[in-house]
């Protein structure tokens, strides 16, 4: 049995973990690279010969560094199922489909203005190749053993993190691969806390927050700060933010901090049809967070969304104070981009990163104390206040997932640390060796590693 890796190392991006086994293979995770050119350049690299003949696809969840190369593998000619918790599935439809759109737009607009150094410019993928894929999603629910190919059986385990992500199991020739995925925190005010996992004898464990703790400051102290210091200087407070997960936690505890009067009742806005798409399916899947019914429709109502493209111009002209959350969280493409153009120069405004920055992404250069950043083809003066704050990460963070190692009753015989930036996967490999004692490695991009059979 071997083990490549085909993404997730070296980077927070580009998950791609391939599974051979006799003639079986099986993908999980299916990816996007993004944040710096040459990790995106993957993207748009021939399709790797491992990945020509497939039996199955998992995803562990809908976030498109997990899932975001699944069109381009369906247009190369993949039929095969592409299985995930239904809640996954469902997020997949949005988080895909608007992907397409949105990669579409920018080719058009770039084609339009001339500032691509293609002739011309394409998307990655279109709204066609998405749908084909979605087609071939297959639900599985969550602690239901599944038959995926000859001799390999599925199950999934709560992950946090976002709604539907899930550890995935997978059960082959008498010897158990455990795929993290993204591992959510464990006192998460919206979603549950990571499943235990009793034992694997191969795991792979994500790392994104490998090397550091988030700040113990309350998330409600903070971004009251924020916006109530923005409010003095009548400016408005723009949040990029992931449409999955981060927008919804950001709309609870703002109807949080309005009800408890630490903020003003200052207008809200939603600006990311995917994310108020996304919100709907809390309260479809309300079984899989802590939200209650009555929490769900409050979050809503404190919220004003935005749909059309005019109605989303219109916040640019905004001149009274207000909170905008807008995808994406990065800053890599989406609504926030104009938003960033009109409001970024203003000094009485703040820019407010949410979570984590991957490094090459514009969200990154922001956070470092960039005095400008180029978008759609213009430099753009960055002079409103910048803040990040990343004690709102759906991540696990070092300790959070050195806990969830502890809760295993043996060692794995081999752990692989992935999915996370040089620094941070070398520190919780050095950690989980000195603390735990087990054996494991930082595998490198493309690595294949033998499996041997159990004893």
């Amino acid at each position: 049995m071997e083990l490549t890796f085909l993404g997730g190392t070296g980077t927070v991006t580009g998950s791609r973990f391939l599974l051979t086994h006799d003639s079986t293979r099986i993908l999980v995770d299916c990816g996007l690279f993004q944040g710096y050119k040459q990790l995106r350049l993957r993207n748009w690299e021939p399709l790797p010969t491992a990945l020509r003949k497939l039996d199955a696809v998992v995803l562990t969840h809908a976030h498109l560094d997990h899932s975001g190369y699944l069109p381009v593998l369906v247009r190369e000619g993949y039929t095969g199922p592409v299985y995930a918790t239904p809640a996954t599935c469902a997020l997949a439809e949005i988080l895909l489909l608007d992907s397409a759109r949105l990669q579409e737009e920018q080719a058009e607009h770039a084609n339009r203005h001339g500032y691509s150094r293609h002739s011309p410019a394409r998307p990655l993928y279109t709204e066609e190749d998405a749908k084909r894929a979605l087609a071939l999603l297959r639900p599985v629910e969550l602690h239901h053993a599944t038959p995926i190919a000859r001799d390999m059986v599925l199950l999934l385990r709560t992950a946090g993190h976002i709604l539907g992500a899930a550890t995935v199991q997978l059960n082959t020739a008498g010897q158990t691969l455990l795929f993290s995925g993204d591992l959510g925190r464990p006192q998460d005010p919206i979603m549950c806390a990571p499943e235990p996992v009793g034992a694997a004898d191969v795991l792979l464990v994500e790392s994104t927050y490998g090397d550091r703790k988030h700040p113990a400051q309350p998330v409600e102290h903070y971004l009251s700060q924020v916006i109530n210091q923005t409010l003095l200087r009548h400016g408005i407070t723009l949040v990029p933010s992931f449409a999955v997960g981060r927008a919804q936690l950001l709309m609870y505890y703002l109807y949080k901090l309005k009800r408890d009067r630490l903020i003003p009742d200052i207008p809200v806005y939603l600006n990311s049809p995917m994310a108020t798409d996304a919100t709907l399916l809390y309260q479809q899947f309300r079984h899989e967070h802590r939200l209650t019914a009555d929490e769900c429709a409050a979050m809503c109502r404190g919220t004003h969304i935005i749909r059309t493209v005019d109605e989303s111009r219109r916040l640019d002209q905004l001149r009274e104070p207000a909170v905008i959350i807008a995808a994406s969280g990065m800053a890599t493409g989406g609504r926030v981009l104009h938003h960033l153009k009109a409001l970024a120069p203003n000094p009485r405004n703040s820019l407010l990163f949410s979570g984590f920055q991957a490094g090459g992404t514009r969200g990154a250069e922001i956070v470092a104390g960039a005095h400008s950043v180029r978008l759609q083809g213009e430099d753009v003066p960055i002079r409103a206040q910048v803040h990040a704050m990343e004690n709102l990460s759906a991540h696990a963070d070092s300790d959070e997932i050195m806990a969830w190692l502890r809760g295993f009753t043996r060692p794995p015989r081999h752990t692989y640390v992935i999915h996370g930036e040089p620094h941070a996967a070398d520190t919780l490999r050095r950690r989980i060796s000195q603390e735990l004692g087990w054996q494991v490695d930082v595998p490198e991009y493309q690595q294949t590693v033998s499996i041997e059979p159990v004893r």
